[in-house]
This record gives structure tokens, sequence and C-alpha cells, in this order.
């Protein structure tokens, strides 16, 4: 029994020392661990992300009309270099390219690098993509009546561009002149609005769409027109649209007209991309562009101008909106929105572009806006319809050479 008994006291102080060892040597682990964790930078903090901020963070940068399928789209890395700037400078992309596209008239098309992989490189290759869009010979015949093609374009939006185009339609009419007044601003049309026709709806005959008639020298054709609700949202990406704008140019009877003005929508995007290449052969009198007068709003213009001389869209002038505040009371000129670079006028002599004129602010416009009441008969002698009836006689000056 006493052999048992210290046989059994050994092995348990052996027993103890090692467990005592193995909490040494764990101890002494953990605490180099802290010492070199206490060393570390800390952990960046975390940002909750929403699901818009996440889908745009793993979405690649879009192609100009092609379609993005965040949800299959890898996590970018961080660029080494700046992005290829194809996609701005060249106007003949299909809507499917990659980023880096040559363009389908380009003597490397169907051959450079960036064509691997492409939908469009077998196309491109054997020249059939150089090709004209059968659609641009229908829009030629569907406005052969149409005497002048005027686009009105705007750089950055909320500048009036709408109520200009809408005003300028109205000032047409108003000099007998048969008018058509194209809305091609799919995700925002306020021309109904505008025009007093909220409420009405196209027809569609065997000669086509009949647009929508303000009296019998006026005709618009608008998106606003086919809503169920004026308060829904238009969420389409740009193939879309751009299958609408081309609906609206080879299925709606304009008839003969004086001069269609086509309302655009901001920028320089897909939508006036589409416009261009679709009337190309339709014989464009030009762009009508709509600023303010601050900086903001010009360096915006500036890019609307470089866009028009790239695509060979002829500029018949500047608009600037909103140059001054005239009090209905006094008839004082108050500038809210300080030409702090020299205005409008400045900066077409810089580019080299003509300038129509300065339209003022009045209460008079946002009314006439929202009562679709034009302002040549609202206020004729005020000094908003008087600069409208200028601008109108130097469009004419400009489009009738």
């Amino acid at each position: 029994m006493s052999d048992r008994g210290g046989s059994s006291a050994l092995t348990f102080a052996c027993g103890a020392f090692a467990g005592v060892t193995a909490a040494g040597v764990a101890a002494l682990w953990i605490s180099k661990r802290d010492a070199v964790a206490s060393k570390a930078p800390p952990a960046p903090a975390t940002k909750s992300v929403s699901v818009v901020e996440a889908a745009e963070a793993t979405a690649p940068a879009p192609s100009s009309g092609a379609d993005v399928d965040v949800a299959s789209s890898p996590t970018p890395t961080a660029p080494t270099a700046p992005l290829a700037p194809s996609k701005e400078d060249v106007t003949d992309v299909p809507e499917d390219a990659p980023d880096g596209c040559v363009g389908v008239k380009s003597e490397k098309a169907g051959k450079a690098s960036s064509c691997a992989g492409c939908p469009n490189q077998g196309a491109c290759a054997s020249g059939e993509a150089k090709k004209a869009d059968p659609a641009v010979a229908d829009v030629k015949s569907r406005l052969s009546g149409v005497k002048r093609k005027i686009l009105v374009l705007s750089g950055k939006g909320g500048v009036g561009k709408s109520t200009v185009s809408a005003q300028l339609a109205f000032s047409f009419s108003a000099r007998n002149m048969d008018v058509g007044l194209l809305d091609v601003d799919i995700c925002g049309p306020s021309l109904p609005r505008m025009l007093g026709l909220l409420g009405q709806e196209v027809h569609q005959s065997a000669e086509g769409w009949s647009p929508i008639y303000v009296d019998d020298k006026l005709a618009v054709m608008s998106i606003g027109f086919m809503l169920p609700n004026q308060d829904d949202a238009i969420i389409w990406r740009g193939p879309r649209k751009n299958g609408l704008i081309k609906q609206f140019l080879t299925d709606t009877n304009w008839g003969n007209l004086d001069v269609l003005l086509v309302d655009t929508p901001p920028g320089t995007s897909d939508e006036h991309i589409a416009i261009v290449q679709y009337l190309g052969d339709a014989g464009m009198d030009g762009a009508v562009i709509v600023t303010t007068p601050q900086e903001v709003s010009l360096m915006d213009v500036r890019k609307e101008i470089n866009f028009c001389r790239k695509v060979g869209l002829p500029i018949i002038g500047v608009v600037e909106n909103m140059s001054g505040f005239v009090c209905p009371h006094c008839s004082n000129e108050t500038h809210i929105l300080a030409p702090t670079t020299g205005g409008a006028q400045a900066m077409c002599t810089q580019m080299d572009v003509p300038f129509l004129g300065r339209i003022p602010m009045d209460p008079r416009v946002a009314q006439a806006g929202d009562t679709g009441m034009p302002l040549v008969q609202l206020c004729p002698d005020g000094p908003v319809a008087v600069m409208l009836g200028e601008v109108v006689d130097k469009i004419l000056s400009q489009t009738d050479k």
C-alpha cells in the first residue's frame, strides 16, 4: 500500500508541474500577442452602407447606353490610370460595346485590343456595322415636311430649358407658324403641364401617332401623355430610351411644319447621341443652348458646346436665362445669379458662338409654366415676352441664311 501511495503522489506531482508549465507558456504567448496588437494600427471604423451605395460601389462604370447587371458585377480594384476617354470622344459606339471602344467608323474597328470579347467584333471587322441605321432614312422621310429642326440643349439641369422650349414654341406659333414640340426628356417630361395639356392621351392611326394639339398651330409629343399616372417614375436604361426616341421620330405624324423644336434632357448622354444620329440625314438646323449666368452653369455649357462640335451639330446660339430679377412693381433689375466670369455673352465671345440674348427672371414665367399659358398672351409687353421675340428673330436669321 505504501509503494502504491508513493507512486500516485509522484504521478500527481508530475502532472501538476506539466499543467503549470503549459499555463505559463500559454500566458507568455498571449502577452506577446497583445503586445504586438497594441503596436499595430487600429482597424478602420466600419460604415453603414445603404443598398444603393453598395450597388454603386460594386458596379463597373457603365458604357453609353449599356445595361449594367449590378448583382453580378465584381468589386473593382483601385485603378492605376484614368479610364480611357473613348466613350466621351467617340459618338458611334454601340450600346453594348465595352469601355475603350474605338467606334464602328474607325479603321481599327473590330481589330483593336479593346474589341476582344465584344459582341460586335465580327460586324465591325467586316464593315457591316458601318452601314447606316435604316431608321435614319425613315426619320428623313417622316420629317420631309418640316422646314426647320432645332434642338434645345443645356449642360446643367434647372436652368429653365423646358420653360424656354415651351415659350419659344408659343412665340413661333404666335407668328402664324406651324410648330411642333418634341419632348425627349424621358425621365422628366414637364412639357404637358407647361403647354396646358395634362391628362391628354396619344392616339394611333394608320399614319402613326398623332401629336397633341394646343391649337391649330402648335402640336406636342411627350412620354408624359403615355403615363397612366403623372407621378409615375420612368426607370429605363439607355436602349429603351433610344427606342422610344426613334419611335417619336419615325411614328409621329407631324405633317408640314415651319419649325420642330426638340426639348432634350440636361447633359450629353444617350438621348442626345440618339437624337443627333437619327436626325443626321434629316437636315438639322442646329442647337439653341440654354444657360444661367453663374460659372457653375457655364462650365457645363462649355461641355455642351464641345459636344455639338464633335457630332457636327451647328450651334444657333446661347440664351442666358434667369439673367436678372425684374421687380414687377418698379421694373428695377437685380442680378440674383451673379455673372462672376462675365456671363453667357463673355463665354460666347471666348468660344466663338452666337449669343441670342438675356431672359430676365419674372414671377409671371412660373405662373405661365404652371398654368400652361403663353407669355405672349399673359404679359405681351413684359420684358420676358419682348426678349423671347428678339430671340426668335435671331433664330430665324440664323436658320434662314
